[in-house]
C-alpha cells in the first residue's frame, strides 16, 4: 500500500516511524506541513535529505491511520 519509505525500527526515534531508515520522523515533517511550509521549503531548507515523494508519503501515512472503520455497538 504505502512505498517503502517509511521504515520502523524500535532501536530508532523509540520505533516511531521514519523516512527510509534516518532519524527524520513522520511527525517531523507533517508538523512542517502543519506550520504552513510548502513542500519545496520543506525539502530546500529544512530537511534537505528528503526527496519530493517522502513528504507525499507521508501525507498518504497520515491519511491511512487516520481512514479507519468506526464500529458501533448495537
Amino acid at each position: 500500500m504505502l512505498p517503502n519509505r517509511i521504515t520502523f525500527d524500535p532501536n530508532q526515534c523509540g520505533g516511531k516511524p521514519c523516512m527510509r531508515g534516518m532519524r527524520i520522523r513522520v511527525t517531523d515533517v507533517l508538523e512542517l506541513l502543519a506550520v504552513g511550509l510548502t513542500i519545496d521549503e520543506i525539502i530546500k531548507d529544512e530537511l534537505p535529505d528528503l526527496e519530493y515523494a517522502d513528504v507525499v508519503t507521508c501525507l498518504q501515512y497520515a491519511a491511512t491511520k487516520l481512514n479507519h472503520p468506526v464500529l458501533i455497538a448495537a
